[in-house]
């Protein structure tokens, strides 16, 4: 007597992965901007990782592989633009980067989308500002 096996119509349902919090890199010279960027970001249940030059953001953000990057334009070693330039050259799947400055020259603005820059903000900005891009970036 010959059984029957039951045919598998669909696969099992898989709990989706649990990728804990979304991760910010942050690169600006400026600690104070850095902490309060830092505090209002874990406020939000973000998980920040800090660097303090273009050189060493590059670095971290090839190591790190964050969801998102938070970008000062004037720093030393090398300038947001220049890292802007080289991430979005060197990178197969492009990482979201919100770019920060001081600067009032449009030329900068132009220049920054035409890099592929997701946001770019004006200091001073209010908090609520840089937040909603950030959610809008990473939801």
């Amino acid at each position: 007597m010959a059984t029957k096996r039951a045919k598998k119509t669909e696969p099992e349902p898989q709990a989706p992965e649990n990728k804990g919090p979304k991760r910010i890199l942050l690169v600006d010279d400026d600690r104070e901007i850095v902490e309060a960027l830092r505090i209002a970001l874990e406020t939000k249940g973000y998980e920040v990782l800090i660097a303090r030059d273009g050189n060493q953001g590059l670095a971290m953000a090839e190591r790190e592989n964050p969801d998102l990057m938070i970008l000062d334009m004037m720093m030393p070693r090398r300038s947001g633009f220049l890292v802007l330039e080289r991430i979005r050259h060197s990178r197969p799947v492009p990482l979201r980067i919100i770019m920060i400055t001081a600067n009032e020259g449009s030329r900068h603005k132009a220049y920054a989308e035409r890099l592929g820059v997701d946001d770019y903000i004006r200091k001073p900005f209010a908090m609520d500002r840089l937040m909603s891009s950030v959610d809008r970036l990473l939801n």
